[in-house]
């Protein structure tokens, strides 16, 4: 089944006993996606919040929590890990693939991305509903050891066996010549890495590219998706976004969870520009 679900397909399923829409919209600068819900939201949808489900105590944006934390915050939107879920944001696609991956490596079993997103909804001119939601808790049964996660370690090790690190960011960003949007992280990359903008996966319509088409854009990055492959970016988010694509594909990768914020961050890792 693919990743990805088209607005007809979820408009077919409303009603569908086990569907759970999440609105898991985050934006990079820092505008309150949870105002943006309550002003226009999918039927039925319930928000997530990226930061309040990342690990708290972690000086890293947007870490992966502990599972029981994670089953504590999605149990408490309704969600439970048998549930049929789809996910959108509001750009159409963007942070939703970054919780359309932490669903599914904490033991969800049915996740999908609605392609597009709310802009597509929207220019259906279908319904929305607006104000805050109040969701009936479920149990979310969360794996106890997450697979698919790299840390840096492993980063490192795949780097110097010359496996491929894609990272997602913007060109000037990968070859250092724009700032870094954290403080105390150094412009540019990992030596060895692939760059693979996000952007460059999806349509003028923020959907998909699908087909040749989607498996192109990664072949004219030098990315060759029959052989493994770790996804990296800035902090995790837009990484999930070549997950997405490869899974898409048929394939599977890791994501680096700590990203070019931790990466950058450090003393001890090398850094190459241009």
């Amino acid at each position: 089944m693919s990743p990805l679900i088209s607005v007809d397909d979820l408009v077919a399923q409303l009603g569908r006993p086990d569907l759970r829409i999440l609105d898991a919209s985050w934006h990079l600068d820092g505008r309150d996606a949870r105002a943006d819900f309550e002003r226009a939201h999918l039927p039925g949808a319930v928000f997530f919040d990226l930061e309040a489900a990342s690990e708290p105590s972690s000086p890293l944006p947007h870490m992966l929590p502990t599972p029981d934390d994670f089953a504590r915050s999605v149990g408490a939107l309704g969600v439970a890990e048998t549930d049929a879920v789809v996910v959108y944001d509001t750009a159409g696609l963007f942070s939703a693939a970054r919780v359309w991956w932490m669903l599914r490596v904490m033991g969800a079993v049915s996740v999908r991305v609605l392609d597009g997103g709310l802009p597509a909804w929207r220019r259906r001119g279908l319904p929305v509903e607006s104000g805050p939601v109040a969701p009936t808790p479920a149990r979310f049964r969360s794996v106890a050891t997450p697979a698919g996660v790299a840390d840096l370690e492993t980063v490192r090790d795949r780097l110097a066996q010359g496996e491929q690190v894609v990272d997602a960011r913007g060109a000037p960003r990968f070859r250092g010549e724009a700032a870094e949007p954290r403080p105390g992280v150094r412009p540019g990359h990992m030596p060895g890495a692939i760059n693979l903008p996000y952007n460059r996966l999806l349509k003028d319509d923020g959907a998909m590219r699908r087909g040749a088409d989607l498996a192109r854009a990664f072949a004219d990055a030098g990315v060759d998706v029959d052989r493994p492959v770790t996804t990296t970016c800035g902090s995790g988010v837009t990484a999930a976004v070549l997950n997405l694509g490869l899974a898409e594909l048929g394939r599977e990768a890791d994501l680096y969870d700590g990203s070019w914020a931790e990466w950058g961050g450090r003393a001890d890792t090398p850094v190459q520009t241009g």
